[in-house]
């Protein structure tokens, strides 16, 4: 006993009046050991399969977050408390410094209550689709200050959280199962109307993605400068993959406008060239 005293009392380093002892040392790994083995205990309780059968998925991913974060900043402090330093007191002597580093830093701090508030607001959860900035991508992780999406060529997209809170975004999978998509497409004018309404319903109910039990509808929706402008509207199930079936019937389309006869004007200009002559005297 004596011999392990003498082991823990051994002096590893010291600077003045302060000196961290292999008592201390140990504290802060003990510490350490048994802030991962509590979030471990806590992931394997509210992870359980009964559980997650009760609750959505990304809500418990959502809570797990906010319990880890709660769980390190306290062990955090109880590791500074053990190696001798005194919060409140470090806290009181460093509001100056902290103030620079806050203006310095305020785009990550901005980050950071952005990634609190989707953590406890729960608006956005792992596995949810999203379309940002025009792009379609699944999130695979919130974190504190970024989060992490797939999108549809598979490439891992790293967000600061700031974007998914101030800016507009389309949450897919708040949904019905079943989404409204939409193609647009113009053709000359002077072509049957009807019988182009005829096609694209028939295009878009041909696609095996496309709900033919919904309605499936095909609009005259405006009188363009070289065309007439069309929009085939359908349902469908299919969402992360929805540029690939649109691309599908766009082709489909296209096929059935060659068949029939039917042009797809691209705009054209007409200039016109005015030269002044000079006039002898």
């Amino acid at each position: 006993m004596d011999l392990l005293n003498r082991f823990l009392g051994f002096e590893l380093l010291s600077i003045g009046e302060y000196s961290l002892r292999v008592g201390t040392l140990v504290l802060v790994l003990i510490n350490i050991g048994l802030t991962k083995l509590i979030l471990w205990g806590i992931k394997k309780s509210i992870f359980r399969k009964k559980r997650i059968s009760k609750f959505n998925e990304g809500n418990i991913y959502s809570l797990y977050q906010i319990l880890t974060y709660i769980v390190w900043v306290i062990a955090f402090g109880l590791i500074l408390e053990t190696l001798g330093i005194k919060v409140s007191l470090l806290i009181a002597g460093s509001a100056a410094l902290l103030v620079g580093i806050g203006l310095g830093l305020q785009q990550t701090f901005n980050d950071i209550v952005s990634g609190i508030i989707l953590l406890s607001e729960r608006s956005i959860r792992v596995a949810d689709i999203l379309e940002i900035d025009g792009g379609i991508l699944k999130i695979q992780e919130i974190g504190l200050r970024t989060s992490k999406g797939l999108n549809t060529d598979d490439i891992s997209i790293i967000i600061p959280n700031s974007l998914i809170t101030t800016n507009k975004v389309i949450n897919w999978s708040h949904q019905r199962k079943q989404n409204r998509f939409r193609i647009e497409v113009g053709v000359a004018y002077g072509t049957d109307v009807e019988f182009v309404i005829k096609i694209l319903e028939e295009s878009a109910r041909e696609h095996p993605e496309v709900n033919a039990e919904k309605l499936v509808e095909a609009r005259l929706v405006n009188f363009g400068n070289s065309s007439l402008d069309f929009q085939v509207l359908f349902y469908s199930s299919t969402i992360f993959g929805s540029d690939r079936m649109k691309s599908d019937i766009r082709r489909i389309i296209n096929r059935k406008f060659i068949e029939n006869n039917i042009s797809i004007p691209f705009p054209q200009m007409d200039v016109h060239i005015r030269t002044n002559e000079k006039r002898g005297d």
